[in-house]
């Protein structure tokens, strides 16, 4: 079987329409009973489950014979994520990235997807709802946002990086003391708590770099690819390849190979001098 890449402006063109009519209109007007939570500290929306369906209905009429999985039919059946491994086209979609902020009112939060096949990212789009704008990949044909081809700038000195680190992931004990001793070596260190905006703003050069310890596909595999085709790197601190079915391993994430590895090092050793 043959891919046939869909056009990538008419998959944002859906992003876009779908967080028009469903996404957008809830933003700062949840009722109470329309947030749920999943589990302790994790929450999903009318809006989150809305979206996710009309991405489900929609994606499939544009590759027929494809599969979606989706962040809350995840939730609903673990078991679809079996589907990365078969020989079907698979859209991975996240209707909200940064649900927490969406639901607090923060501007910080966005719709993604990617489409993979036999395992392998292929193309993914970011699309943040408020500003209407969407950055989208291709593998080995570049990224863009808006029309302008997205290009990692060059990165500046470790010292004057700023970044972020998923500390919740860490064991308790170890988080003071990552995040005393990173912070003490870089500029700053922030939470967006949205990992597409992450992504984003690495690949604009907006900041530097992230770690991820507690991986989920659509969480990290769109942008994964819009850093690489931007000229990033994102790669396992533990030297394994990357992979989208990827659960708990560190993602880093930089603007080069240097700044990599370099980070990398000071990671696993933060109290090397």
């Amino acid at each position: 079987m043959t891919l046939h890449l869909p056009d990538p402006q008419t998959i944002a063109d859906i992003l876009r329409q779908t967080g028009e009519a469903i996404v957008l209109p809830r933003f700062r007007a949840l009722a109470a009973h329309e947030v749920i939570e999943k589990k302790p500290g994790d929450v999903v929306t009318v809006a989150d489950i809305e979206a996710e369906a009309a991405l489900e209905r929609a994606l499939p009429l544009i590759l027929p014979g494809s599969i979606v999985i989706g962040e809350e039919a995840h939730h609903r059946d673990p078991s679809i994520l079996a589907h990365l491994d078969g020989e079907e086209a698979v859209w991975i979609v996240d209707p909200i990235d940064g649900t927490a902020n969406f639901t607090e009112g923060s501007q910080v939060f966005c719709m993604m997807l990617v489409l993979s096949y036999r395992g392998e990212a292929v193309m993914s789009w970011i699309h943040d709802p408020l500003s209407g704008t969407t950055a989208m990949a291709e593998k080995g044909a570049g990224a863009e946002r808006a029309g302008t081809r997205l290009k990692v700038p060059d990165a500046p000195p470790i010292r004057d990086m700023v970044g972020q680190i998923n500390l919740g992931f860490y064991p308790k004990e170890e988080r003071g003391r990552i995040r005393a001793q990173i912070s003490s070596r870089i500029k700053a260190l922030q939470a967006l708590r949205c990992a597409g905006h992450d992504f984003l703003g690495m690949a604009e050069g907006k900041h530097h770099f992230s770690v991820y310890r507690r991986l989920w596909t659509w969480d990290h595999a769109p942008g994964v690819l819009i850093l690489r085709e931007a000229g990033g790197v994102a790669e396992r601190m533990d030297g394994q390849d990357y992979r989208l079915a990827d659960r708990v391993e560190g993602l880093l994430s930089a603007p080069d190979p240097d700044s990599w590895a370099h980070l990398k090092e000071m990671f696993l050793a933060p109290t090397a001098a």
